[in-house]
């Protein structure tokens, strides 16, 4: 077998989008850097592809939609990448009275949404409740957002920043369920706010833990807005422009490269080595950047990991000759797929979907949403799928942990399941609106967490490598790698990727944090 050896600045071991937002800053800063990536292709779990033989269609995957990128780092590097905004932000199915109806949220439109909570409900408390309650999450998005690509604030300073103690205590201190129990009275709408607590994390609204409170903080403070936007030509348009802007800075990416181990240097110069198609090879730098789960790096290291991170979701891709029909026949398809469309997400189907996952069993009536890329943006058709007519459609199940697919059986048992709950609010069964591949098949695929661990080498499939963190340090932090969230045991490796302090969906937040803790060690 082939050795060789090489020496840089910086070496990133991982070339999914954190790992590219890393590279890029610190090669246009001079470094020399060179990334190593098992697969054939960078873009991690942010990438676009067609998922079915004969099927003119680039779905995303695994990651979905974009609300944590800061518009900071797409301005510094000048990323050529169109985020577009969905005017209708959820819609709920529902029966009230025996009679099929549903929730929509319109985003550009509060009086239409008014009218349509009064419709359900029979009152305006759940809008104005609903008004209250984003209002305080939106000045907190606001405050914490910003945050995010700075040094690491202590909780004490970030609290005085929020400077709302009874937000502060609702979001931070006491488990969600508690806060959204006192403000919501409807069992519907209580479950869809408490669905953004739950996205890739096996909770419940009362975990003493508050690893609900972290997962909900995280996925409404999006830019300051909480917007979740959908990326124009897939999510591996996000990922090909960060590659083409860290190419063009200089830095070095080479894929095929499984790294086998780091080791550390004690402050020196570190060493990863890794196996490509001629052999092995090791690469020495000043500091090693990872952008892979901390149970992954403990691997590599040859040290402890730990207790395994564990992924609790079930993805689908599908792709459909056309939209289906609602029971709810006042609802608008086009409407309806084009934001969250929450299935089976009542607050007590949220729990009792969690009990009975917890005891060991697939949920009767899984839990999940759903959303329609290609009404917001067609282009990840191509022109024949375009001219039939044909639509994309994602399903992201919760509440199904990689422990219930031990069993080989147990994937299509969860699929059926979760398509099942989706035909209940359907007029028509979505298997009658599925296109057919090449080969005759219908277009779905499921992707469990074992399937994530095996394919992109998620740990138990965890989306966040592992549980969300508070965005803050219960003290003062000591060093660059610290201030900026990034420390690792050994000061020549820093984490780069989901598993950092401000880490989790697509944002390459933890990549920008990961260089800026270089640039200040090393100047």
């Amino acid at each position: 077998m082939a050795n060789s050896s090489s020496r840089h600045d910086v070496v990133i071991v991982g070339g999914g989008h954190n790992g590219l937002v890393a590279a890029a800053y610190l090669a246009r800063a001079g470094y020399r850097v060179l990334l190593l990536e098992r697969l054939p292709r960078v873009g991690g779990a942010a990438v676009s592809a067609p998922a079915f033989r004969g099927v003119d269609a680039r779905l995303s995957r695994y990651s979905y939609l974009v609300s944590l990128l800061p518009r900071t780092v797409v301005r510094e590097l000048g990323l050529r990448l169109e985020l577009r905004r969905r005017r209708i932000a959820s819609y709920t199915p529902a029966v009230r009275d025996g009679k099929p109806t549903g929730l929509l949220v319109d985003a550009a439109d509060a009086g239409r949404t008014r009218e349509s909570f009064r419709a359900l409900t029979g009152t305006d408390r759940e809008w104005e409740a609903w008004r209250r309650f984003y209002a305080m999450t939106g000045s907190v998005a606001g405050t914490v957002f910003p945050t995010l690509t700075r040094p690491l604030p202590t909780r004490a300073e970030l609290r005085r920043r929020v400077g709302d103690d009874a937000a502060w205590t609702a979001l931070f201190e006491r488990p969600l369920g508690e806060t959204i129990e006192e403000s919501f009275a409807d069992d519907l709408v209580r479950g869809v706010v408490l669905t953004d607590a739950l996205i890739g994390t096996f909770t419940r609204a009362h975990d003493p833990s508050l690893r609900q409170n972290r997962c909900f903080l995280y996925h409404v403070i999006g830019n300051g807005t909480g917007d979740w936007d959908v990326p124009v030509g897939g999510m591996g348009a996000v990922t090909g422009a960060l590659a083409a802007a860290a190419r063009a800075a200089g830095a070095e990416l080479r894929t095929g490269c499984e790294v086998t181990a780091v080791a550390t240097g004690g402050g020196g110069d570190a060493e990863v080595t890794y196996r490509h198609r001629d052999g092995e090879a090791t690469a020495a730098a000043r500091r090693v950047l990872v952008n892979a789960a901390p149970a992954t790096l403990a691997r590599l290291l040859g040290e402890e990991p730990g207790p395994a991170p564990e992924g609790a979701q079930l993805k689908v891709n599908m792709v459909l000759r056309r939209l289906p029909r609602l029971r709810d026949s006042a609802a608008d398809p086009r409407e309806a797929f084009a934001g969250t469309f929450h299935i089976a997400e009542g607050y007590r189907q949220l729990e009792t979907a969690y009990a009975e996952a917890a005891a060991g069993r697939i949920p009767s009536a899984p839990p999940s949403e759903i959303y329609c890329h290609s009404l917001t943006d067609p282009s990840v058709l191509g022109p024949e799928a375009v001219r039939q007519g044909l639509q994309t459609l994602t399903l992201f199940g919760l509440h199904l942990p990689a422990r219930l697919f031990a069993d080989p059986a147990a994937k299509e048992r969860a699929l059926a399941a979760s398509l099942a709950q989706l035909d209940a609010v359907l007029a028509e069964p979505i298997a009658g609106c599925l296109a057919e591949d090449a080969d005759g098949r219908p277009c779905v695929e499921a992707k469990t967490p074992l399937d994530l661990e095996r394919e992109i080498g998620l740990p138990g499939g965890h989306i966040f490598h592992r549980d969300l963190a508070f965005p803050f340090a219960a003290e003062e932090p000591e060093g660059a790698a610290a201030r900026w969230g990034v420390a690792t045991a050994h000061p020549d490796v820093l984490l780069c990727g989901a598993g950092a302090v401000r880490g989790g969906g697509v944002s390459g937040i933890p990549g920008h944090n990961a260089a800026r803790a270089v640039l200040e060690d090393l100047r």
